[in-house]
C-alpha cells in the first residue's frame, strides 16, 4: 500500500506537485500525464529519491522521507535508460552488486543471480558484457537487478521510452507476469491499457484517476 498525504513539492519555487492525495493499493497502476506535469517527481517519491516539502509518503507502512534506506528494501526503481542503472562488467556481476549488502554468501549470491537471469531470459548471456547488450536485453538486465533483492513494489519510470516496439511489447509481457504491486509512468498509452487504475497528472494535480479507458479519454481530452 502506497499513500500520499497532502503532498507539495517545489523546485528552485517552480510547484511541481500540489495537494495530492493518493492511496495505491491496487497491483497494477499507471500514471500518465505530459511532460512537467510532476508525473516523475511523484515516482521518485516513493523509494525517497525525492523528498517531498509538504505531506508524508509511506509504502507499506513506512514513512519514505524518515526511513530512506527501509524503504528502498520495498520499492524496487527503473528508470527509462538503463544504462543509468548497469555498472558492472558483465551482466552476472551486474546482478551480483545488488546483492553484496544482503547475501554475504557468494556461492549463495551466484546462485540467486542465475534464477533471477533466467526468470527474465538472460541465463545465456551471463558472461557477455552488460554494455554491449540490445536496449530490450538491457531493460531486462536493469529489471533483473532490482527485482533479485525482492521488493514488495516496483516504480518504472518511462520504461518503454527508449525501445523500439517488439521491445517494449516484450518488456509489457515481463512485467504482466510480475506478482509485486507494479507503478508505471508513460507515454505509451496502450501499455496501461488493462491495467487497474490509471491516475492522470496535470500541473502537479491529479485530475483523473479512474480504470484505464476513462482515465485515458480524460487525458486525451486534456491534451487537446
Amino acid at each position: 500500500m502506497i499513500e500520499f498525504s497532502g503532498v507539495g513539492h517545489a523546485y528552485e519555487g517552480r510547484v511541481v506537485l500540489e495537494d495530492v492525495d493518493l492511496t495505491l493499493g491496487e497491483r497494477r497502476i499507471g500514471i500518465i500525464g505530459a511532460n512537467g506535469s510532476g508525473k516523475s517527481t511523484l515516482a521518485r517519491m516513493i523509494n525517497a529519491l525525492v523528498v517531498p516539502d509538504r505531506g508524508s509518503v509511506t509504502v507499506n507502512g513506512i514513512d519514505a522521507s524518515r526511513q530512506k534506506r527501509r524503504v528502498r528494501r520495498e520499492v524496487g526503481f527503473i528508470f527509462s535508460d538503463p544504462d543509468r542503472q548497469i555498472i558492472m562488467p558483465t551482466v552476472i556481476e551486474d546482478i551480483e552488486l545488488s546483492l553484496t549488502r544482503t547475501v554475504r554468501d557468494r556461492a549463495e549470491r551466484s546462485a540467486r543471480a542465475a534464477a533471477v537471469l533466467a526468470q527474465f531470459g538472460l541465463a545465456d548471456h551471463a558472461d557477455h558484457p552488460a554494455h554491449r547488450l540490445s536496449g530490450g536485453q538491457k531493460q531486462l538486465l536493469a529489471l533483473a537487478s532490482v527485482m533479485v533483492t525482492s521488493p514488495s513494489v516496483l516504480v518504472a519510470d518511462e520504461p518503454t521510452t527508449l525501445l523500439d516496439l517488439r521491445n517494449s511489447s516484450m518488456l509489457r509481457s515481463v512485467f504482466a507476469t510480475l506478482d509485486e504491486q507494479l507503478v508505471v509512468l508513460t507515454h505509451d498509452l496502450d501499455m496501461v491499457a488493462d491495467y487497474d487504475r490509471v491516475i492522470v497528472l496535470d500541473e502537479g494535480r491529479v485530475v483523473a484517476d479512474d480504470e484505464p479507458a476513462a482515465a485515458v479519454a480524460a487525458y486525451r481530452r486534456l491534451m487537446a
